[in-house]
């Protein structure tokens, strides 16, 4: 018989990525899985579904709003409507099991779905956990986690550790450096240094690489550097029109794969999916931590590299007066990069997709 699934959670790629990942691989074990996403309405998710190929139905939550009093005043309602939503849509799709990735509509759906008895699991991206997840962990049959430790949160007898979901075409870089370096119009000869701050792009590392191009030059080195879409124009503005051969500027990767196969050493922000990719990928790294993120995740994540040997960190508020330093130290000392990489190869999980599939489906016997 046909099992009945439901994924919550969205907000974010970081989010929306791997629920669709779990979603695929469901699938890929069990082609009659019929499967229902439940996102937050007006967020990515409500597009970036459907277009995957799965159907959404959309909350009306949000999350605690920074300097709004008056929108917080509607947040009580809007979470009681958003359940009484969730019961109502538990009601008539019937799952088997409820899956949440994170996200404003992953808590009232699985709130929703342990008030009915129906197996949850969550799947905790972070090395910390937020605190929605502590919460509703008393209630989930599995929570599915990409980092050591995780017993300080949940209970430690329904842990799973699966690492998180990636995207595989942009990891195979295999055989690719010199279609990668021709892509980029680059010299085999030269270092490269691969930046990247995400799709929307991360202010600080753009405004380091500005501040450091001419010392990046001076040292005759490659720079592969993804600006995102907010801060591309400007930045194009910035360096005119004929700037410098070995800095090749992009909005965004549309071939990751070939990005990550061109690069010597990676700067990059640290959530939870890039780790996971990275780690696959087997490049020196520095981390950049975005300090504007719930309980400070993405500098846990970091240091939970840093801890194995695998990563390097730079605090954002360093960053400014560090990080070209560091890059350029890191570019020099090929036995360090090497042990880098080998200790973040060490964490990788490729599979975490699959192994999460069939956690959920273990968890529809409990129904």
């Amino acid at each position: 018989m046909a099992k009945r699934i439901i994924i919550s959670g969205g907000g974010t790629g970081g989010h929306i990525f791997p629920a669709v990942a779990i979603a695929d691989a469901l699938k890929k074990l069990h082609p009659d899985t019929v499967i229902l996403f439940v996102g937050a309405n007006g967020r990515m998710e409500m597009e970036k579904v459907p277009a995957a190929g799965y159907e959404i139905v959309g909350l009306d939550i949000a999350g605690f709003q920074r300097g709004s009093i008056l929108k917080n005043l509607l947040l009580p309602f809007k979470v009681f409507s958003s359940i009484s939503k969730a019961k109502a849509i538990i009601k008539n799709f019937k799952p088997d099991a409820v899956v949440g990735v994170g996200g404003y509509a992953s808590g009232p759906l699985l709130y929703a779905a342990s008030t009915k008895n129906i197996p949850i699991l969550i799947q905790e991206q972070n090395s910390y956990a937020g605190l929605t997840n502590k919460w509703l962990a008393k209630k989930a049959k599995r929570i599915c986690v990409a980092f050591d430790g995780m017993e300080r949160f949940f209970p430690g007898d329904r842990i799973i550790k699966t690492g998180n979901p990636i995207r595989r075409a942009s990891v195979e870089i295999t055989g690719k450096r010199e279609e990668a370096l021709t892509f980029f119009k680059l010299s085999p000869s030269k270092k490269t240094i691969l930046v990247t701050g995400g799709s929307l792009g991360a202010g600080t590392l753009n405004n380091c690489l500005l501040a450091g191009s001419d010392q990046l030059i001076a040292a005759d080195v490659q720079v592969v550097w993804q600006t995102g879409k907010y801060y591309y124009k400007t930045i194009k503005e910035k360096l005119g029109e004929n700037y410098h051969p070995n800095i090749c500027v992009v909005e965004f990767f549309n071939r990751m794969d070939l990005a990550y196969a061109a690069a010597d050493v990676i700067i990059s922000r640290a959530g939870a999916g890039t780790i996971a990719e990275l780690c696959l990928v087997k490049k020196a790294v520095i981390l950049v931590p975005s300090p504007n993120v719930a309980e400070d995740h993405q500098t846990k994540n970091a240091l939970a590299l840093v801890r194995q040997n695998a990563a390097v960190l730079v605090k954002d508020a360093d960053a400014e007066n560090m990080l070209i330093k560091t890059v350029l130290d890191l570019l020099k000392d090929e036995a360090r990069q090497q042990k880098l990489s080998t200790q973040i190869g060490k964490l990788a999980m490729p599979d975490a997709d699959i192994n999460i599939a069939k956690e959920v489906l273990k968890i529809t016997n409990d129904n």
